[in-house]
């Protein structure tokens, strides 16, 4: 008997699918001791855009975050999203950084790290693998899965071959724009399985209706872990619901052990949740509907909606489906880079300048020509010499790891953040968003500082 292992998203990515990561710790906090007992493989609590969401727009301290997470449930494994060299920022960083990262999260209590890269070029991994092994946590590379001529099984299998040559713990299939069939999923694990020896995990969302499917046929050819949500906040373009796939498996061999009444206590907590976000508004039921348009576009939901605000800016929404064919052909250019943030972005924005300006390529973002000179590492496919001239003028592209070219950076980072430092993580905090870190800093410091003067007062000293 298999006993399938279950990676419950609701606490990360489930409501930064559905409500823009805007779940806040004191919402966390009354249910994690309940959810600690229920016996997940792990917990996915961290990492992504939640880093991003929480100084910007929820006054919150991430590393504190995580510290409560911990505290709160103390049995159960903590998993978190890493976008390699990136990190959680959107640049890539030095390798002394990224290791001081790696090294404070694990502190604070993290015990999976998955990490990915939007290209899928393994050198963009290396230096986060070999830091999370180094500090005792289980490394996991997942592999951003997309379609096309290139992405077949044996593209899959040969790169999930060199992450497990490099020391990764396992492998996911990351499936974020929804675009895996079950019959896909069942090849692809299968291929995994028949070739590496470390366990699979399947990520995939709900945005066209094929993930519950999907889970089960990938389970049926030897899948070991799969990503749900509680049912509250799964479907659309969150994940399938954490109770149903306990229900299907229950009684098999692949019963994940999962206690389904206890999961309804759970539920109930959550159903309050969802019902307030429907009133304020964060929820939109439409995120809860299923769109088969994802499979046509094979464009992730929140790039689609990104590509009509940049038209409705311009005045030119009559050019969304034009937009929409323009996309493949500027990722085919591009070396058929995945769809996966940043590169979804990068595509977009450029495919909507070519329409907008009705010839390609008359003007190109700076992030269009990184990728084309490769600063952000090696592309699937190699990107045409010609094309790369055209963009590139007599700059050279750059063929090596692109975090070589960074010198070691986290000393200097201390020195220009050294003002607002009340805890060592807080350079990391400043390092992947130098912007907006020093508002939060200077708010949290505000915010401290109002509280320690109201209990002088209270305390009846008065200060001369």
């Amino acid at each position: 008997m298999k006993k399938i292992g279950i990676v419950e998203t609701v606490l990360r990515d489930a409501h930064q699918s559905l409500i823009a990561t805007r779940m806040s710790i004191d919402e966390m906090i009354p249910i994690m001791q309940e959810m600690d007992k229920i016996g997940y493989y792990a917990a996915e609590v961290w990492g992504g855009a939640t880093f991003d969401a929480c100084i910007r727009f929820l006054d919150e301290d991430p590393w504190e975050r995580l510290r409560i997470i911990r505290r709160e449930m103390p049995h159960t494994k903590l998993q978190m999203l890493f976008r390699g060299q990136n990190m959680l920022g959107y640049r890539h960083y030095a390798d002394d950084v990224l290791e001081y990262f790696v090294q404070k999260t694990v502190a604070n209590g993290m015990d999976i790290i998955r990490i990915f890269d939007a290209l899928n070029d393994i050198r963009n991994l290396k230096t986060a693998i070999s830091a999370a092994k180094k500090e005792g946590a289980h490394a996991q590379v997942a592999m951003s899965f997309t379609l096309g001529d290139v992405f077949t099984d044996e593209y899959y299998v040969n790169y999930a071959k060199q992450c497990e040559e490099e020391g990764a713990d396992s492998i996911c299939i990351k499936d974020m724009a929804a675009l895996i069939t079950p019959m896909r999923a069942a090849s692809l694990t299968k291929a995994l399985k028949d070739n590496i020896s470390i366990p699979v995990n399947l990520h995939t969302h709900y945005t066209s209706g094929l993930a519950s499917m999907c889970l089960l046929k990938a389970i049926e050819n030897g899948c070991d872990i799969v990503d749900t949500a509680m049912s509250p906040l799964a479907h659309g373009t969150s994940h399938t619901p954490t109770e149903s796939m306990v229900a299907a498996l229950k009684d098999t061999e692949y019963d994940t052990g999962l206690d389904l009444v206890k999961l309804t206590e759970i539920r109930a907590y959550f159903m309050k949740l969802r019902q307030k976000y429907l009133d304020n508004g964060l929820l939109d039921p439409k995120m809860l509907a299923a769109d088969a348009n994802a499979l046509i576009y094979q464009v992730p939901g929140g790039m689609l909606s990104n590509l009509l605000s940049q038209l409705k800016q311009a005045g030119k929404e009559d050019k969304f489906e034009e937009v929409l064919k323009e996309v493949p052909r500027v990722r085919a250019d591009a070396g058929n880079i995945p769809l996966v943030t940043p590169s979804s972005q990068i595509v977009g924005t450029q495919a909507v300048f070519n329409v907008i300006n009705g010839e390609r390529y008359k003007s190109v973002t700076k992030e269009f020509k990184d990728v084309v000179a490769g600063r952000y590492g090696k592309t699937p496919t190699p990107i045409d010499p010609d094309f790369q001239k055209k963009i590139l003028g007599d700059e050279e592209p750059i063929t090596c790891r692109p975090a070589d070219l960074i010198e070691p950076e986290l000393e200097a980072l201390r020195k220009e953040c050294a003002e607002w430092t009340e805890q060592e993580e807080d350079v990391l905090t400043y390092a992947m968003f130098p912007k907006i870190a020093p508002k939060f800093f200077e708010k949290r410091r505000n915010r401290k500082y109002s509280v320690d003067s109201n209990a002088i007062a209270e305390s009846g000293i008065h200060s001369m």
